[in-house]
C-alpha cells in the first residue's frame, strides 16, 4: 500500500493521511486565536492589522511582505519572488502558489559561460543576466483572488504609510550595507548609492529612511492591480535596469507581460502519526518528507540525543544528494518526486550507509520502484545557492494558515533599483556551468524556466488532520536543514518551539557537516560528530531566520529566530 499520496488542489488534506482510512473532518470551531511571526516588527504589525480586521492569513501575508520589501530589502521584496503555501481550514485543503521568477524566453544553458568558463558568482550576481521576471506581485494577486477577504488596496496601506512617513533603519539592514559594499555595486549604482549611502556614507541604525518612490509604486499597484507592475512604465524601468551594463541581461517587456503565478500541487508524507506537507518543485519542499522518512528509519526509541543528531546528519546527507541531482522546474523537466518521497524508497535509501568521511551519491528512485536498471539522465549539479531570503508564518482567526518564503536571492539582489525596490538575481540559482560531460543538468538555465529553489515553506498536521505547525526559514541551500531541525526539535527531541529554533543549526550537505558552535550546545555536538568520523566545519553563527507557530490545546505558541530581527504577535 502506498503511504504517500499527492495532495491535488481539488482534494482535502484527508488525502494525505498516513493510512488508507481518511481522518475525520476538522472540527468547525477554531478557539486558538491568531498569530503572525515575521522577520521585522513593522511587518508583524502590518500582518496583525489585517488579522484584527478579520482578514485571511493571505491578506496578512501580503501586507507583511509588502512591508518587508521596504524595511528588509536585503532579503526579499516585490522585485523578487515567493512561494506561498496556504491552508484553508473550512475545506481542509492545501494550495501551493508558485511565484518563482522566470528566465527570459531568450535564455540559454550557456548564458553565464564566457570562453568555456562559467562566470564567477560575484560577477554573475551583479549582472543584468541574473534578473528573472519578478513573481511577488503576481503571486500576491493569485493568492488574494482565491483566499483573500479584505479589499486588495487595503493590503498595501501599512507599507505605503511607512514608505511615506519613514521608518528607523534596523541594525541588521545597517550592518549589511558596509559589508555588501565590498562585494557589490550597491554603493556605486546611482539610485542605490543615493538611497542607502547618503553623502557617501552607509545608513546608520536608527536613521529615518523614507522611500517615496516605493510608495508611488504601491499606490499604482493598489489602484490598478498587478497589470501596473507587469506592463507600462514600471515594467519598462525593470527591463531597462536589466539591460544596463555591466553584463546586460535578456529580459524583455514580453517576458514581463507573459508572467503568471502557477497554482501547483502540494505534497504530504507521513512522520509517525503526523503528516508533513510542503510545496512541490521548483521548491525543495519534498526534501522535508525525505528528511523525515529517512530519519525515522535511522532512529529507535532507545537512541539518545547524540544518536538522534547523527541520524539527522545522515538523513540530510542522503536527501540532499537526491535533491541536488533531480530537482528542477517541473514544467520543463521530469522530476521523479513521487518515487523520491515514497516510503519504500526512503527505507531503502536509509539502508544505503555511507562512511562518515564519504560523500553520499544520489540514488535512483525510479529504478528502485520499478525493480529495473535505471539510466542517470542528468549531469552532476553545479548550482550555488546563496543564503538570503525571508520567511513568515501566519494563522488567522478562522484557523487558516500561510507559510510563505520569499527572496531576491543574494543580499540586495543585483543592487539594481527601480520604483523604490531592488531587482532579484535569482537566475544565479540555476547551474551556471555547462557540464563537461555534455549531459544536461536538471537545474540548467532554459528559456522561460524557473530555477530550483531551496525555499521550503512547511506545515505539519496531526493524526486527525488538524493543523499542528507552520514553519519555514531563509538561508539558501541550508533552508531545508534549518526547517527540519526545528520540526524534529519539537516533534522528536522534546523541545519547546523557541528552544527548537534556538538549537544549534546542523547542515550536512556534500563532504562536510556544518555545526553552529556559537549556539548553546553546539560545540558538544561538533565534538561528538568529529569523534564519529564526520568532517565537521565549525561555524560562528548561521543564517537561519526561522518563524514557527505551533498549535497547542492552550492556544498558539510562536517563535522567532534570535539570529535575525523577527517578532511574534498574537490575538487570543
Amino acid at each position: 500500500m502506498k503511504y504517500l499520496i499527492y495532495l491535488f488542489l481539488s482534494l482535502s488534506l484527508a488525502a494525505c493521511s498516513a493510512s488508507s482510512d481518511a481522518p475525520p473532518s476538522v472540527s468547525k470551531a477554531w478557539a486558538h486565536g491568531a498569530m503572525a511571526a515575521t522577520a521585522n516588527p513593522h511587518a508583524t504589525d502590518a500582518a496583525m492589522a489585517m488579522l484584527e480586521q478579520g482578514g485571511h492569513a493571505v491578506d496578512a501575508a501580503i501586507a507583511a511582505h509588502a512591508v518587508l520589501s521596504l524595511v528588509e530589502p536585503q532579503s526579499s521584496g516585490i522585485g523578487g519572488g515567493a512561494f506561498v503555501l496556504v491552508y484553508e481550514r473550512e475545506s481542509n485543503s492545501l494550495v501551493f502558489h508558485d511565484g518563482r521568477e522566470e528566465a527570459p524566453l531568450t535564455a540559454t544553458a550557456d548564458m553565464f559561460m564566457r570562453d568555456g568558463e562559467a562566470m564567477g558568482f560575484f560577477e554573475a550576481w551583479q549582472s543584468g543576466l541574473a534578473i528573472g521576471v519578478p513573481g511577488s506581485i503576481a503571486v500576491y494577486a493569485a493568492a488574494h483572488a482565491e483566499h483573500g477577504q479584505l479589499p486588495w488596496a487595503e493590503l498595501f496601506k501599512p507599507a505605503i504609510r511607512l514608505a511615506e512617513e519613514g521608518f528607523a533603519v534596523s541594525p541588521r539592514l545597517a550592518g549589511f550595507l558596509p559589508r555588501m559594499a565590498k562585494y557589490t555595486q550597491i554603493d556605486e549604482n546611482p539610485i542605490t548609492a543615493a538611497y542607502f549611502f547618503p553623502d557617501g556614507e552607509p545608513l546608520q541604525a536608527g536613521a529615518l529612511l523614507k522611500n517615496p518612490d516605493y510608495a508611488l509604486t504601491l499606490i499604482r499597484i493598489a489602484k490598478e492591480g498587478p497589470s501596473a507592475f507587469y506592463t507600462g512604465d514600471i515594467a519598462e524601468k525593470i527591463v531597462a535596469a536589466a539591460s544596463a551594463e555591466p553584463n546586460p541581461g535578456r529580459l524583455s517587456l514580453a517576458d514581463m507581460a507573459d508572467y503568471k503565478a502557477v497554482r501547483r500541487q502540494a505534497i504530504c508524507g507521513p512522520f509517525r502519526q503526523l503528516s508533513v506537507c510542503a510545496p512541490t518543485p521548483p521548491s525543495s519542499g519534498g526534501v522535508q518528507l525525505m528528511f523525515a522518512g529517512i530519519y525515522d528509519h535511522l532512529v529507535s526509541d532507545t537512541d539518545d540525543m547524540e544518536d538522534r543528531i547523527t541520524a539527522f546528519v545522515d538523513a540530510q546527507r542522503l536527501a540532499y544528494a537526491d535533491r541536488d541531482y533531480y530537482f528542477g522546474d517541473p514544467d520543463v523537466i521530469s522530476v521523479p518526486l513521487e518515487a523520491l518521497v515514497d516510503p519504500a524508497y526512503l527505507e531503502y535509501r536509509a539502508g544505503q550507509r555511507f562512511a562518515p568521511s564519504a560523500v553520499p551519491v544520489h540514488g535512483d528512485p525510479v529504478a528502485f520502484m520499478n525493480r529495473q536498471a535505471g539510466v542517470s539522465p542528468w549531469s552532476l549539479d553545479t548550482t550555488e545557492d546563496v543564503a538570503g531570503t525571508t520567511h513568515l508564518s501566519i494563522i488567522d482567526g478562522q484557523g487558516n494558515a500561510v507559510s510563505m518564503t520569499a527572496s531576491v536571492e543574494a543580499p540586495f539582489g543585483t543592487s539594481r533599483m527601480v520604483g523604490g525596490f531592488l531587482l532579484n538575481n535569482q537566475l544565479t540559482d540555476f547551474a551556471r556551468e555547462v557540464a563537461a560531460d555534455g549531459k544536461p543538468q536538471a537545474n540548467a538555465v532554459g528559456p522561460g524556466k524557473r530555477p530550483r529553489s531551496s525555499m521550503t515553506p512547511t506545515m505539519v498536521f496531526d493524526d486527525r488532520g488538524e493543523l499542528l505547525m507552520v514553519a519555514g526559514s531563509p538561508g539558501g541551500n541550508s533552508i531545508p536543514a534549518y526547517t527540519a531541525k526545528s520540526i524534529l526539535g519539537v516533534l522528536d527531541w522534546g523541545l519547546s518551539v523557541q528552544a527548537a529554533v534556538d538549537f544549534p543549526n546542523i547542515v550536512a550537505r556534500g563532504e562536510k557537516v556544518r555545526v553552529e558552535i556559537s549556539a548553546e550546545g553546539g560545540q558538544a555536538i561538533a565534538d561528538n560528530l568529529k569523534s564519529r568520523g564526520y568532517t565537521v566545519e565549525e561555524r560562528e553563527g548561521e543564517n537561519s531566520g526561522l518563524h514557527i507557530i505551533l498549535v497547542t490545546p492552550d492556544g498558539l505558541e510562536g517563535a522567532a529566530d534570535p539570529r535575525r530581527e523577527g517578532t511574534v504577535r498574537s490575538i487570543q
